[in-house]
């Protein structure tokens, strides 16, 4: 069976489990069957988006669910990818753009030529916007835990704010006194989009 996703699993503030999903599932179906009104929260541990585990029956009956779904799901991601006949076509493709004339005055005075120009400069643009749609999800993910966990908590909006405005500073005095397994969690999420924001500035 290919790698599990990894899950964490809340109830209310406390962190019940961190890890792979069937030995996650395994420690909430404990905590539910000791605690049947337990409020369980299960999320992506990256990403946020909530996890569904069927928690009917046993621990037996709830793991072998998890590993069937688990298999089944690895099974489709491993079949490949319909292809038509022929090969590919590789290398370079012709295609017209249109420019003003002082564009191209431009672009002929660079070193290489307007080809070699128009390239780099696309290629540089990827970057930028591959780093933004990095932040980008970053930020979308702590927001997804943080309004599913921490809605309720003291200056939650100032710490939307301070999350948006990339300011790591500020955001993690707002959420300094949040109950801890939450703010680890939190902290964890935002550990890499602070870093790049640093990276970014600095570059």
């Amino acid at each position: 069976m290919a790698r599990q996703p990894a899950i964490i699993a809340f109830d209310d503030d406390r962190c019940i489990a961190s890890g792979d999903m069937v030995d996650v599932a395994t420690r909430v179906k404990q905590t539910l069957s000791a605690q049947p009104h337990a409020r369980i929260l299960i999320f992506d541990i990256d990403t946020s988006h909530p996890v569904e585990i069927d928690f009917r029956g046993s621990i037996a009956d709830v793991t072998a669910r998890l590993r069937e779904s688990l298999t089944q799901d690895s099974a489709r991601a491993a079949e490949p990818t319909p292809r038509g006949p022929g090969r590919p076509k590789l290398g370079v493709v012709a295609r017209e753009i249109t420019l003003l004339p002082r564009h191209w005055d431009w672009l002929a005075a660079q070193s290489g030529g307007a080809s070699v120009t128009l390239r780099k400069m696309i290629d540089d643009a990827r970057r930028t916007t591959s780093v933004q749609d990095y932040q980008r999800g970053l930020q979308e993910a702590v927001h997804r835990f943080m309004s599913a966990m921490a809605g309720d908590k003291p200056r939650y909006e100032d710490a939307l704010r301070a999350l948006y405005a990339n300011d790591g500073v500020r955001f993690h005095a707002l959420i300094a006194d949040w109950p801890c397994d939450v703010r680890r969690h939190v902290e964890r999420l935002t550990s890499d989009l602070f870093r790049v924001t640093q990276d970014t500035k600095r570059a």
